[in-house]
């Protein structure tokens, strides 16, 4: 797949414009607007490959490798990116919502926190892959009260956390912010492991990576989310008074 958007949209995308979010087409490409949300309602522009299939039928799967030529004009207050994922607990027809699994460069603004790797923030810009959907996750699920209360103590979360975040896949790193510049995204998406590319310069290597099949999806919203190792959450929305984009010339996967 090889979409530049123009002189229109491939067929397959689902195309998304709620709550103060739109899609517009420019000479570049793509640029995904949120204008004038608030923190009464949701605001998401969208696309994705994914909306209303059920999730055995999502359309890839490793190896792959992804290209995506972006830029981002203004600071976002909310999440955005573009990557891979099986959509938890979208509104996708009747699936039900599942664990998470994911392969993207991701971000989320304050006060939004999700460190789910040891040592690295819980909010900015970063590349991410994490699987909850594996049995060897899943053995976690029983006890995953008890384990948030234990890394509260001292010296527990630096211990155990590791094991967990292994168990999950997760793995994660920290990367310059997008500006307002084109640059290239690469995501090379392996059976065993996965690596993070800018401009064709390495930017993490991972032996983590999700299994099974995964959506397309790339976004800009109004929303936070706290989920934090030690038990903490939360989630709302935030007010955009102006208007906050990104932008995407093309968008190519190879199998």
């Amino acid at each position: 797949m090889n979409e530049t958007f123009h002189p229109r949209p491939q067929p397959g995308w689902r195309l998304t414009q709620t709550g103060g979010g739109r899609l517009v087409l420019t000479p570049e490409g793509m640029r995904f607007v949120v204008a004038g949300a608030t923190m009464r309602r949701y605001a998401n522009a969208q696309i994705d490959d994914y909306t209303g299939l059920p999730r055995h039928r999502f359309p890839w799967h490793a190896p792959l490798r992804l290209t995506v030529v972006a830029r981002v004009g203004t600071p976002v207050r909310g999440t955005a990116g573009f990557g891979f994922w099986n959509a938890p607990i979208s509104p996708i027809g009747k699936v039900l919502p599942v664990l998470p699994a994911a392969i993207w460069f991701f971000y989320a603004s304050p006060p939004a926190n999700m460190p789910l790797a040891y040592g690295v923030p819980g909010f900015g810009w970063k590349v991410a892959t994490i699987d909850a959907t594996t049995r060897r996750a899943l053995r976690w699920a029983p006890v995953a009260p008890l384990v948030m209360l234990a890394n509260r103590l001292p010296g527990i979360y630096e211990r155990l956390w590791h094991h967990v975040q292994r168990a999950l896949s997760v793995s994660e790193a920290t990367i310059p912010p997008p500006d307002d510049t084109f640059r290239t995204f690469t995501l090379e998406w392996l059976t065993g492991g996965a690596r993070f590319l800018i401009d064709g310069q390495v930017v993490h290597e991972t032996d983590c990576a999700p299994r099974g099949r995964l959506g397309f999806v790339a976004w800009v919203d109004n929303q936070w989310l706290i989920a934090t190792p030690r038990g903490e959450f939360g989630w709302g929305l935030l007010d955009i008074p102006g208007a906050q984009w990104m932008e995407i010339a093309r968008v190519r996967i190879e199998g």
